[in-house]
């Protein structure tokens, strides 16, 4: 069961997701390791949500300065580090070292192969791709979100991630990653 909900990035996307999947009533676990960025998302938010959903015991939104206290208890973990490689490896791994095994991993991509970070993991069974531009998901202009997943991305996995973008007023369509269909090069 989806509960809790782990922003990595407090920048305009990660506030945007925060805001949104604390109203769609996740608790959400907010991280930036830019103490300003955090800093901004604080006032955001408390001006979105009011005061009160931001205290410390019960939150709806509780900001963080580490990846391992935003990914202690989280059901679904989404990056939002720029689209860059080394970036979402980086990332990927961390994210894998610290977060509990049934946590699910989405990122938002749009040249990146989620087959590719995925296999970086112990878990590339719990990995999906979100392929939008940032920017354009932060502006919420469009109510279709799509997802990319690996051969391997389980069911279970596929429910979780179609829960958490429902509550948040999306539909969400599914696509297998195109890397994974490329035929593999002749050596």
């Amino acid at each position: 069961m989806l509960k809790t909900v782990a922003i990595i990035g407090a920048g305009p996307l990660g506030r945007w997701l925060a805001l949104h999947a604390a109203r769609g009533g996740f608790r959400v676990l907010l991280e930036d390791v830019m103490p300003n960025n955090l800093h901004h998302a604080q006032e955001f938010l408390r001006r979105q949500l009011g005061p009160e959903a931001l205290t410390t015991k019960g939150a709806e939104v509780a900001f963080v300065s580490s990846i391992e206290d935003a990914v202690r208890e989280a059901d679904l973990a989404i990056d939002c580090v720029p689209d860059e490689l080394e970036s979402k490896l980086e990332i990927f791994c961390l994210l894998d070292r610290m977060a509990p095994p049934r946590t699910v991993f989405a990122t938002p991509t749009t040249r990146l192969s989620i087959a590719d970070l995925a296999s970086c993991t112990y878990r590339s069974d719990r990995c999906v791709a979100i392929v939008i531009e940032a920017s354009s998901l932060a502006e919420g202009g469009n109510s279709l979100i799509q997802m990319q997943t690996t051969s391997k991305t389980s069911r279970e996995t596929i429910a979780l991630v179609e829960h958490f973008w429902s509550r948040l007023g999306f539909t969400t369509e599914f696509a297998p990653d195109p890397a994974e269909l490329l035929p593999s090069p002749v050596v």
